[in-house]
């Protein structure tokens, strides 16, 4: 059996379940990494109806996650998150492969 790249929890599968069935179209969520940030590079996150060739693609609970091959370099063995709080509720990537990150999560360093 071979180990998932990039796994994502119950509750961001069960959240993202959730956005993606108040769409119109079939969509997915695109998970990205571009540089930018205060630490970097930053995460992104969007609604995408293409899955293109070199996508991973997660599936679960009836969610969708979309990965493009650049992307997945840095995100090698992390969880995608879904944490609801008092501070507020947001996805978060536990990436083993960031040395900082900074205060809003969004950002990451290598």
């Amino acid at each position: 059996m071979t180990q998932t790249p990039v796994t994502l929890s119950d509750r961001a599968a069960k959240r993202i379940a959730e956005i993606l069935s108040g769409e119109t179209a079939p969509k997915m969520l695109r998970v990205s990494v571009s540089g930018g940030g205060c630490s970097g590079f930053q995460y992104g996150f969007e609604l995408d109806a293409k899955q293109l060739d070199d996508d991973l693609v997660l599936e679960k609970l009836g969610a969708t996650v979309l990965i493009d091959s650049v992307s997945l370099m840095y995100l090698e063995g992390s969880e995608i998150d879904f944490v609801d709080d008092l501070i507020g509720a947001a996805f978060q990537v536990n990436n083993p492969n960031a040395t900082a990150s900074c205060g809003c999560g969004t950002s990451f360093s290598i």
